[in-house]
């Protein structure tokens, strides 16, 4: 027999290759389990990568979408505003009159090759200019405004154009200020300077091209009216003439649609800060945010129906006036104008008046390039002799 010591070697012997198979089976094991995870992790990646693909393209078709609908948005906005022009017996790009048919389309016309202011008379005998608007189809040539800004003697010829009804005012130019980028028009724009003063202005216009001349010849004209258009040389002479010349001038707003205080404010505000960034060292001053402030103060109120009458003052040394026709729906009745406020700091009008006179971009292109030819009106004609012909 054989011997419990002999027994236990073969016993182990005969256990080994089960063993051994048993771990070829466990690492065979593994190893099939590794394959599976790699193969998982492929086909996450495969399904991230076509979840990403998806979602940019749905993102994508997301935003052309919302650009066409908004395009087309605004085209139906426009078309609709057209047709309403239309009704009205205005257009988008032209002017269609069907109140009164003697008004002409025309606001200058040619006379002997040069371009003239055309001036018609209202019912009540007052010289009016067209505006090319059915709405507020008329803008008064002069104005009369009384405001307590400047009290000082008056000489001959500024008696002869001041009573007690106040200051002389006489048209420049005017034209229509435009909101977005389809052209919604909100209201009319005049630049009137004091017919005392418009001696002045010829004098620094004049000057500007020719320094020994009165008056200017075509080729001059056109030179002063290329410097006026430019956005540089104009600013600059705008600027001076602003600065030096101490004009009292007068800008006329008359909305063509029912507005607001707010609104205009904040067309305003923006005109003036966006300026004012441009030199912190003259406009960073406790004294000029005191005077935002106030001026923004001044246009807490509610609505402004069309054809109201607001004036923008300015006086010799700068100070605002801002007054509004607080009775007159412009029927042609006298406005009532009230005094909302005045502002002492000339700085901010300088800016205001240069938001509508030069500059790369202003209120009112239209506006501005019908200043410019009313200005050469002024400038062909002896210095000192166009107060007297209004007169």
């Amino acid at each position: 027999m054989l011997r419990p010591a002999t027994l236990r070697p073969l016993q182990r012997a005969a256990t080994q290759p089960a063993m051994r198979a048993a771990r070829r089976t466990l690492y065979s094991s593994r190893g099939s389990s590794k394959l599976t995870q790699e193969f998982d992790l492929n086909k996450l990646n495969a399904q991230r990568r076509d979840y990403e693909r998806n979602r940019t393209a749905f993102l994508t078709a997301g935003a052309v979408a919302g650009v066409i609908s908004f395009i087309y948005t605004a085209w139906k906005l426009k078309k609709a505003i057209d047709e309403k022009n239309a009704r009205e017996g205005q257009s988008s790009g032209a002017v269609k009159f069907d109140a009164r048919p003697d008004i002409p389309k025309e606001q200058f016309k040619t006379e002997a090759g040069e371009l003239r202011k055309v001036v018609l008379h209202d019912e009540d005998g007052n010289e009016v200019v067209p505006t090319g608007n059915s709405t507020v189809p008329l803008f008064p040539r002069t104005i009369d405004v009384s405001l307590p800004l400047d009290k000082k003697e008056q000489s001959p010829l500024a008696a002869s154009v001041a009573d007690s009804t106040g200051t002389q005012y006489t048209l420049v130019g005017l034209g229509m200020r435009s909101v977005t980028f389809i052209g919604i028009n909100v209201y009319l724009v005049g630049l009137y300077v004091a017919t005392q003063d418009i001696a002045r202005l010829q004098h620094y216009l004049v000057k500007n091209v020719n320094s020994v001349a009165t008056t200017l010849i075509p080729s001059e004209k056109d030179t002063l009216r290329q410097r006026l258009l430019d956005p540089v040389e104009g600013e600059a002479l705008w600027d001076a003439i602003l600065r030096d010349a101490k004009l009292r001038s007068v800008i006329r707003i008359a909305p063509v649609r029912d507005t607001d205080f707010h609104h205009l404010r904040d067309g305003f505000v923006r005109a003036i800060q966006g300026r004012s960034s441009l030199d912190k060292a003259a406009y960073g001053d406790e004294a000029f945010g005191a005077a935002m402030k106030d001026f923004k103060a001044l246009f807490n109120r509610g609505q402004v129906p069309k054809k109201k009458e607001m004036l923008l003052c300015r006086s010799e040394s700068g100070a605002l006036a801002v007054t509004y026709d607080a009775g007159s729906t412009g029927s042609g009745k006298e406005p009532q104008r009230e005094v909302l406020g005045t502002i002492s700091d000339g700085r901010l009008s300088h800016l205001l008046w240069l938001n509508y006179l030069a500059g790369s971009k202003v209120a009112s292109e239209p506006a501005r390039k019908n200043i410019v030819e009313g200005v050469m009106e002024f400038v062909e004609r002896p210095v000192g002799t166009v107060a007297t012909q209004v007169v």
